[in-house]
């Protein structure tokens, strides 16, 4: 049987006894995940028998799942493009994104994304995975991606994000000098009614809070460097955040910046750390600034 990725326990006496249902269901194996083991190619052994969810285990056995190939999606196409990668391990994959390349393709955008240089990637090194990204960053932001190898470590990933013990920080420069040493924004974050885009302050939006801190100001062209973290994570938070107390991103011309210092918004994904959900250790990461805001920078 050609199985793609599988992953082993063995029941501890704190664990036993316990329908093996019961037990996946506590290493985070959700319905829809035995679904797909069940009918596209997956199999459950205990003790290297092939067994069901309804099977009674014991102290000692060993549980080994295997989880049924990826099958990639015909509309993505894998394209020889680099990839500056951060970290990777057998689940995932850390990647320094430049701006200008898209996370996903798009109708306006069909070539060069993030996503088809990853299956190109993968096809390259013989990795039977698809695309799966645990977050994303608009084509024209910076930075850190964190992609999963296969949809046990999505699905993982995916709750540690509802958890909120994925931990972010962008770097930004905004127009204008900053008040205070850092702040909070705390406002509902919805689409404008009169773009397709475009999001905007509004009081029915979702709950969104960015929390930022100023690293400098720029007294001659007049801008502020300030890091930030989510503790939401809505479409161009912090553009319709920083916009809204009247401090827009340098280059970010759909929320008032001038292109004038930069032609793109000067937001880059600096760090990321994460609880490794196989390791159970902490990752830490960060990558510097893309030249475009370095040299303004200095």
């Amino acid at each position: 049987m050609n199985k793609f990725f599988s992953i082993k326990w063995e029941v501890s006496d704190t664990e036993a006894p316990i329908l093996l249902r019961d037990l996946l269901k506590q290493k985070q194996i959700s319905k829809a995940a035995l679904t797909d083991i069940k009918f596209h190619g997956g199999a459950l052994f205990v003790n290297g028998e092939e067994s069901t969810v309804r099977k009674m285990l014991q102290k000692g056995d060993v549980v080994h799942v295997c989880f049924p190939p990826e099958v990639r999606s015909d509309s993505m196409e894998a394209e020889d493009l680099s990839l500056d990668i951060v970290y990777e391990d057998e689940h995932f994959l850390v990647i320094n994104k430049p701006p200008g390349m898209p996370t996903i393709p798009s109708l306006y955008q069909p070539k060069g994304s993030l996503a088809a240089a990853v299956l190109f990637y993968y096809k390259k090194n013989g990795i039977p995975a698809t695309f799966h990204a645990v977050n994303r960053l608009d084509k024209d932001t910076s930075g850190i991606v964190l992609v999963a190898k296969h949809r046990f470590a999505h699905s993982l990933m995916s709750n540690q994000q509802k958890d909120k013990t994925i931990k972010r920080e962008y770097v930004a420069f905004v127009h204008g000098n900053v008040c205070g040493d850092k702040g909070t924004i705390n406002s509902p974050i919805g689409r404008n009614p009169e773009s397709i885009i475009e999001r905007m302050v509004r009081e029915d939006g979702q709950p969104s809070i960015t929390h930022y801190v100023k690293l400098n100001y720029n007294e001659k062209c007049d801008f502020s460097a300030v890091r930030l973290q989510l503790e939401t994570g809505r479409t161009h938070q912090i553009r319709v955040h920083m916009a809204s107390i009247g401090h827009p991103l340098l280059g970010d011309d759909l929320y008032g910046g001038s292109e004038s210092l930069i032609k793109r918004q000067a937001l880059h994904s600096e760090k990321t750390m994460f609880i490794h959900p196989f390791t159970e250790q902490v990752v830490q990461l960060s990558v510097p600034l893309p030249l475009d805001m370095k040299m303004l920078w200095k």
